[in-house]
């Protein structure tokens, strides 16, 4: 027949939401740069970009969704969409080797203006000590990393016949019960984790601005910090699908992303806690010590 499909691609229908997102995207770019000049009416111009981001990623999502349920996401589209995550994340680490690359340099190999008294970190700074809240928060994010782990499990081995309980009968391992308890869990200790770092800034003993120590270290922290707020949204989202039965042990790809990037958001926060907050602060007084 003329026109049949005889292929496993999918062949997306007109969209407006990549032109959408790009137009939305260079006005939220705009408004940021011209708020960092103090232009007049620059926050509107950024806030209006945001909300039409916001809008784009919704709408564009929904209609991936939409796609999945009709199945449309055949064998060879999820491979693609695999492919898209992971090179998505690639990156997402890059953009973590910026400020990496940023804070080794300062640190390294400094200029007469970062050093105060010949040393890093700066001599009269004060830094966090790296085994109280920094490392409480290491182990409530690795301890995250297992539950998602766990969720997903209980989403692979979903069995219709039974019920098989785990970690004292508290996790599910094969219901779907196990899935939506491993991403309540997940979500909490990525809220815990987002509350203790925001306490911890509110009682930093050093300022963003005027050394570069302070800047480094919270731009690094701080864009982590956010992407731990961008992975708990995600996982919410995950939450509420998994609620309406979105998910099924062979197509579950959202869930799957979800899982990779708090992944990749685990491993980052073991580099900043080994390279920040040991490394870069060892041997400098530590405040309230």
């Amino acid at each position: 027949m003329a026109g049949a499909k005889n292929h496993d691609y999918h062949i997306l229908p007109p969209s407006a939401w990549p032109l959408m997102g790009s137009m939305s995207a260079l006005v939220m770019a705009s408004g940021g740069i011209m708020w960092m000049h103090s232009a007049a009416n620059a926050p509107i111009v950024f806030f209006l970009g945001v909300i039409g981001v916001l809008s784009t990623m919704y709408f564009w999502w929904t209609d991936v969704i939409a796609e999945a349920k009709a199945g449309d996401h055949t064998p060879v589209v999820s491979l693609h969409l695999r492919y898209g995550m992971i090179l998505f994340i690639a990156s997402e680490v890059m953009f973590f080797v910026g400020w990496f690359w940023a804070f080794f340099d300062f640190s390294l190999f400094p200029s007469a203006a970062d050093v105060i008294g010949g040393q890093w970190p700066p001599k009269g700074v004060e830094v966090l000590n790296p085994f109280e809240f920094p490392l409480l928060n290491t182990f409530i994010l690795l301890l995250s990393g297992t539950t998602v782990t766990w969720a997903h499990h209980a989403l692979i081995h979903n069995q219709r016949g039974g019920e098989k309980k785990g970690l004292w009968g508290l996790i599910g391992v094969g219901d779907r019960d196990g899935l939506k308890k491993g991403l309540w869990l997940t979500i909490v200790l990525g809220i815990l984790f987002s509350c203790i770092q925001a306490y911890e800034y509110i009682h930093a003993p050093f300022a963003f601005k005027g050394l570069n120590y302070g800047a480094s270290f919270f731009m690094a922290t701080g864009f982590h910090g956010f992407h731990v707020i961008i992975g708990t949204i995600f996982l919410i989202v995950c939450l509420i699908r998994a609620y309406r039965g979105d998910f099924t042990p062979r197509q579950h790809f959202g869930f799957e992303a979800a899982a990779w990037y708090w992944h990749f958001v685990d491993v980052v926060w073991l580099f900043l806690y080994v390279s920040i907050y040991v490394w870069g602060g060892w041997g400098a007084p530590v405040h309230g010590g």
